[in-house]
């Protein structure tokens, strides 16, 4: 397993479809991109920026029920992608044993970023879906990146609402 820090969420050009960046924290710096849904890329922002929303959003809620019950996020890990389709694993410490819960990657990043919670990736999934980028490319992401903060800034809670 190979360690991760969240660099944050992005919007993909041309398709607007938002991503979740992860790159390891030593060796090649590898990014790791992974497709989400909007409403999770909104979770994932909102824990990076520190947004507190009026009610509790699902992943707030999430860590709420695992505080109350006095379980632990220990680590998220993004274990396999099979068929274009990324998959995790919470573990989770609770009593002084050690459960595993598997979750999709966008739920599994978006509680880490609320506990602050370890992210690691099997290096497979590194190695078939990482890649190391250009100093160029990480101009273009940070410009990405802050087009993202933009959107992020003008969304409210409420535009998810049903």
């Amino acid at each position: 397993m190979v360690e991760m820090e969240l660099v944050g969420v992005r919007v993909e050009l041309p398709t607007n479809a938002p991503i979740v960046l992860l790159r390891e924290k030593a060796g090649d710096r590898r990014l790791l991109p992974i497709f989400i849904g909007a409403p999770e890329a909104t979770a994932i922002a909102f824990a990076l920026e520190e947004v507190e929303t009026p009610r509790p959003m699902t992943h707030d809620l999430m860590k709420d029920v695992l505080d109350d019950l006095g379980a632990a996020v220990a680590q998220v890990v993004v274990t396999a992608l099979k068929d274009a389709t990324f998959y995790a694993e919470l573990h989770l410490s609770l009593g002084g044993r050690s459960h595993q819960v598997s979750s999709r990657p966008s739920d599994a990043i978006a509680l880490a970023a609320r506990t602050g919670s370890p992210i690691f990736a099997d290096e497979a999934v590194l190695d078939e879906a990482g890649y190391a980028l250009e100093e160029e490319d990480e101009e273009q992401q940070q410009e990405v990146v802050e087009q993202f903060k933009e959107f992020i800034d003008n969304v409210n809670p409420e535009d998810f609402a049903s």
